[in-house]
């Protein structure tokens, strides 16, 4: 089975500007930006993943990377990610892959989020519909030893301290956490997803509070997006309906309702983690928009028909 999750193409910061425009006409807490923010730790699937997934199973070949990176750039992209973008904006250089064991350098933080990963712990159904095993609940342990393992070799003056490749034990609480999972979820379980998204949110919401005991308290939560505009849902269902714009309607509607659910169950934490700041953003909206909108964002060599397949 191919991998449901992808990524942007090479006019992907629109995204960004769009999602920017959202999250600030919300009535989300906003978070503190700029020096504040000396690192950023990541969790999700392959809209976030900087080379985990290359580093643990094997290396993506051209041509990702090829727009931006001019080379394989350890991203099931062909350019940069929104983690990217968001690193950039907080002016901290891009996201070393936790597993990466090569090039990472974790002083501004690390990245565990792994393609094709999934809230729910993978079991054998999961593995066999091709989800990786590094779940949610798995790169929550690798955070925790992570961060552990820092806190010991700072304790004990280890060299790698003195070679500034590591966070500062205090840079935890005042680091940036971002989230975006949940449509490999939705993807694996099709239809009978409605079922699971109570349990679903109930997973997620659990792993907020397990870092938040971890001294997390700056949360960016990513609503998940439009999974009936992709090239992979339309390939696989092409005989369901679709709207206006060409997107499947039944996916759509299942990722609306995940997203109201997850938009909920944020407003209930803010209330119970007074001392954090929860900001839910809405790329469902910006991708929506992108994709319905794409004639007003092509450049002269771009040519849009709406969600294709052979996009």
């Amino acid at each position: 089975m191919s991998r449901p999750d992808i990524c942007g193409l090479r006019y992907f910061f629109l995204i960004l500007a769009l999602l920017v425009a959202n999250i600030n006409n919300s009535n989300a807490i906003l978070l503190p930006l700029g020096n504040q923010i000396p690192a950023i730790f990541s969790f999700g699937d392959s809209n976030s993943d900087t080379g985990s997934c290359s580093a643990a199973f094997a290396r993506f070949p051209y041509p990702n990377g090829i727009t931006f990176f001019g080379n394989s750039s350890k991203r099931v992209c062909d350019g940069r990610l929104i983690i990217d973008f968001i690193a950039e904006k907080l002016s901290l250089p891009y996201l070393s892959a936790y597993l990466d064991a090569v090039e990472a350098n974790f002083k501004h933080g690390a990245n565990f989020a792994v393609s094709g990963t999934t809230i729910m712990p993978v079991n054998d159904e999961l593995y066999g519909y091709g989800v990786t095993p590094l779940s949610l609940n798995i790169q929550l342990l690798q955070f925790q030893q992570f961060k552990q393992r820092v806190t010991e070799l700072y304790n004990r003056d280890e060299i790698l301290i003195l070679l500034n490749r590591l966070p500062k034990p205090e840079d935890f609480s005042r680091a940036l956490y971002t989230f975006d999972i949940g449509q490999n979820d939705l993807n694996v379980a099709g239809d009978q997803a409605y079922k699971s998204l109570p349990d679903l949110i109930d997973r997620f919401s659990l792993s907020i509070e397990q870092l938040h005991e971890l001294g997390a308290r700056n949360f960016l939560i990513f609503n998940t997006g439009p999974l009936g505009c992709l090239p992979h849902s339309l390939e696989m269902y092409p005989s369901k309906a679709k709207d206006e714009i060409g997107c499947l309607k039944s996916l759509n509607k299942m990722a609306q309702v995940f997203n109201q659910l997850l938009k909920a169950k944020i407003s209930l934490l803010r209330t119970k983690l007074e001392d954090s700041s929860l900001v839910y953003a809405d790329i469902y909206s910006a991708k929506y928009s992108l994709i319905r909108d794409a004639k007003l964002y092509a450049g002269p060599s771009l040519t849009f028909r709406g969600p294709v397949r052979d996009s």
